[in-house]
């Protein structure tokens, strides 16, 4: 796919205006507001992917009117995509949910009632579970769009309170097998560098992401990288020609599910040709397999000898050869420095965590890691599911300042930290997101907080586990600022403040906490989640005559809710609970995170190195205060990763493995599915704003012109996609992108002929219980030629 400069910026130019508008610029006919037209500018983070673009709300009358980038910000240079220029509009659109709302049976219409009834009842409903059928009865299942305070409230009072590790969010269907990967390669979780690693790559290898519609800013960076130096290679590996591989010097395409015997067969030519780096791998590396049984260099040789380029190129189909396979070896070896970049192609497969393994495994093995230009950078969907989530102990199996709730020592430091009983805290994990689902409905989880996402059209194989959250024995409630699918079978429904209407922390892909302070009114009576956790921990408390709940919320009394209230839920989550941990957080005060542009990199352990923006690097020594070498030796690169004991990188041996679910002469095509640049996750958010809704109303499914010529299907026909499990019916796009044999849609549709996650399946990697959205077989015929069809919102 090699491109003269001219051509290059002909093919980008689309993605380009559509990936980067918002400049602090009046645009006019583009939908910001002028800056004139505004009476003040307030700064945050934008509430949507978890790139960390920094933005400013602009307020007229103390109403929002406008938003726009920060152009002194490091992050995205004063752009913003259009979703992100355009959320204002979510503020105060009609439908925003702004009383409680309440119904006893789920087939009955919700009244409102006031805020003291609907926490009485939420406490009601919740000490009732525990009462009769126990702690692990109840459950809180949240969100990687929910601020670090919200979050880490959620599961001190559950855990700490109502002594339950039934705690998750949807984080675990798109973030878990990279979690999975950075523990088991790299000792600690989340990238090593960042994006300031962009403008000094030269070689980036895009693999199982479309990031020119997930991650458009970021994608502008790369973009901009390119056109100002020819020369660098771009390397995009995907079974679908996306927007992103238009940029691509070389598109490897594949039958999905193979891409592991590609990234083997790279790391057999790296050895073959004695590319790798000698010196790294003697000092840093140890080699390992099974459940952690430690070999050496040569058995590693051997294994990946059996993956030869030419073998590669046969199971992975396509137009791929062994001389494409070797000349992306080649490159990813010799540059200056290599970045990787990946997202739910990679994660979301029953062979996740092997497939960020053997990712990593070839950056340790070239050395490109750790220098400037090199990385293994997972790119993260959510705005918070890395700061929230991942660090917050948002997940059932772990605790804040990411510690194993298994461990009982780490157990104690969080008891100790939260001044409760020693061995209050279970030791077992709870239900990970698919295992709770299954327990609804199976009648085992009696009580459900469901807070700021919508499990009903984003699980997997989701009519299977509709039918529990239907049941009317499941009591089930909502926070939020919209009307959902889930809303529609929830018990109780609470309204939300919004983005800007409260205060909290986001922290993104690159390890960046930033603070997002109150700059208007929330509709109605709809509340911030912090107060709202901590009133119904208060009732809680009292029905249960259970003092250790009143405790968990305790140092939070009195303090009012917009600004204090928040700011001391993470002052004790940083100074108490990421002390001397590897995301040590306690110099990034709202105070620092106020007066940065950007925010804070941790670790961060003072405020003195928060204020320099905190550490770009980890493990280096000199740019990472917690990079010494007090314990081991005096080598440049310290890794004191908790997952590692003998702070080594450790590089896998890890097979060629199917998908759970292949084609077959039933099921003769992949599914596969994913974003687009106009809306985001179920658009319970996107679709209510018109100019996104006008540019993509509805969801389509992908089918390659050969395939379509073979079934008689035509641009716009009706097409019925079916799997063992649901069935779609959407309209056809014949277009050049999925491989052969491959169809893909849209997630975001939540029309009940477009809801995708209607067929696809619900299995999980093993080890990261992150379900396989992206690989499953269907059938696809033609039903009829166009027909209209009406948006399922506007």
């Amino acid at each position: 796919m090699s491109h003269s400069r001219r051509e290059f910026i002909k093919r980008t130019a689309a993605i380009s205006a559509a990936s980067y508008i918002g400049m602090n610029l009046p645009l006019g006919k583009m939908g910001v507001v002028e800056a004139a037209d505004a009476d003040s500018w307030h700064r945050g983070t934008c509430r949507l992917c978890g790139v960390g673009c920094r933005l400013e709300l602009g307020v007229k009358n103390g109403n929002p009117v406008a938003l726009r980038g920060v152009a002194e910000s490091r992050t995205n240079f004063g752009y913003v995509c259009m979703k992100g220029m355009k959320f204002w509009k979510f503020m105060q659109h009609k439908d925003r949910l702004t009383m409680p709302l309440y119904r006893a049976r789920k087939t009955d219409k919700f009244q409102e009632i006031s805020w003291d009834k609907a926490l009485d009842i939420a406490a009601d409903k919740f000490s009732e579970s525990v009462l009769k059928h126990g702690n692990d009865s109840v459950g809180y299942y949240g969100s990687g769009q929910s601020l670090t305070e919200e979050t880490y409230l959620f599961q001190k009072v559950f855990r700490g309170g109502l002594q339950t590790n039934n705690v998750e969010g949807n984080p675990r269907l798109c973030m878990a097998s990279a979690v999975g990967g950075y523990l088991t390669s790299f000792g600690a979780d989340e990238p090593i560098g960042g994006y300031s690693d962009i403008e000094q790559c030269h070689c980036f290898f895009i693999i199982g992401s479309n990031m020119a519609e997930a991650h458009p800013v970021v994608f502008r960076r790369v973009m901009r990288r390119k056109l100002d130096n020819p020369n660098i290679k771009i390397i995009n590996v995907d079974p679908r020609i996306s927007q992103t591989s238009r940029i691509a010097d070389l598109h490897i395409q594949f039958n999905p599910g193979t891409d592991l015997s590609l990234l083997n067969a790279m790391a057999h030519v790296i050895i073959e040709e004695k590319l790798y780096d000698e010196d790294f791998i003697k000092n840093y590396t140890t080699f390992r397999k099974g459940d952690k049984v430690q070999v050496d260099f040569e058995e590693y040789r051997k294994f990946v000898a059996d993956y030869t380029p030419e073998k590669a190129a046969r199971t992975m189909g396509g137009k791929t050869t062994a001389d494409d396979i070797r000349k992306t070896a080649r490159w990813f070896a010799t540059s200056k420095g290599t970045m990787s970049m990946w997202t739910m192609g990679i994660n979301q497969r029953k062979q996740g965590v092997w497939a960020n393994n053997l990712i990593h495994n070839l950056h340790i093995l070239t050395g490109q890691l750790l220098k400037p230009g090199a990385d293994s950078l997972s790119l993260t969907g959510q705005p918070n599911a890395c700061g929230g989530v991942r660090e917050g102990g948002g997940l059932c199996h772990i605790l804040p300042g990411h510690r194993l709730v298994v461990k009982e020592k780490l157990r104690n430091q969080v008891e100790e930290a939260w001044g409760i009983p020693k061995g209050r805290i279970p030791p077992k994990p709870g239900y990970h997101t698919m295992a709770m689902f299954t327990a609804i409905n199976e009648g085992k989880l009696k009580a459900l907080w469901v807070n700021c996402t919508s499990p009903v059209q984003s699980l997997p194989n989701c009519n299977l586990y509709n039918k529990g959250m239907a049941r009317e024995d499941v009591f089930i409630v909502c926070t939020d600022i919209f009307p959902t699918l889930t809303t529609e079978i929830a018990n109780l429904v609470l309204p939300t403040a919004f983005h800007f209407e409260k205060t909290g922390v986001y922290g993104c892909t690159e390890r960046r906490s930033q603070l997002t302070v109150k700059a208007v009114e929330a509709p109605g009576q709809a509340k911030p989640e912090v107060w709202i956790i901590r009133e119904w921990a208060m009732k809680l408390a009292e029905k249960l005559n259970d003092p250790v709940i009143a405790k968990c919320v305790e140092p939070f009394m009195g303090k009012e809710e917009d600004y204090e209230l928040p700011k001391a839920i993470w002052d004790e989550y940083t100074q108490k609970l990421t002390k001397g941990r590897d995301n040590d957080l306690r110099g990034a005060t709202y105070e620092v995170l106020e007066e940065m542009a950007d925010g804070v990199q941790w670790p961060a352990p003072t405020e003195s190195f928060a204020k320099t923006g905190g550490s770009v690097k980890k493990f280096v020594k000199g740019i990472d205060p917690m990079a010494t070498s007090e314990s081991q030796n005096d080598l440049p690169y310290q890794f004191y990763g908790p997952a590692h004991p003998d702070r080594t990188l450790w590089i896998w041996l890890r097979p060629q493995a199917d998908p759970e679910e292949i084609p077959d002469a039933e099921y003769p095509f992949y599914l596969s599915t994913g974003r687009i640049i106009d809306h985001w996750h179920t658009m319970s958010m996107t679709g209510r704003v018109p100019e996104l809704m006008r540019a993509n109303p509805y969801a389509f499914v992908e089918v390659n012109p050969g395939d379509a010529r073979k079934l008689g299907i035509k641009p716009g026909d009706m097409v019925e996609v079916k799997s063992r499990r649901g069935v779609n019916i959407l309209p056809a796009k014949v277009y050049e992108g999925p491989i052969e044999g491959m169809v893909f849609v849209y997630w975001h549709d939540q029309h009940p002929d477009r809801m995708i996650n209607k067929v696809t399946k619900d299995a999980y990697d093993p080890g990261s219980k992150e379900p396989e959205f992206k690989i499953c077989a269907c059938r696809i015929k033609r039903l009829s030629g166009p027909k209209p069809l009406r948006p399922f919102l506007v």
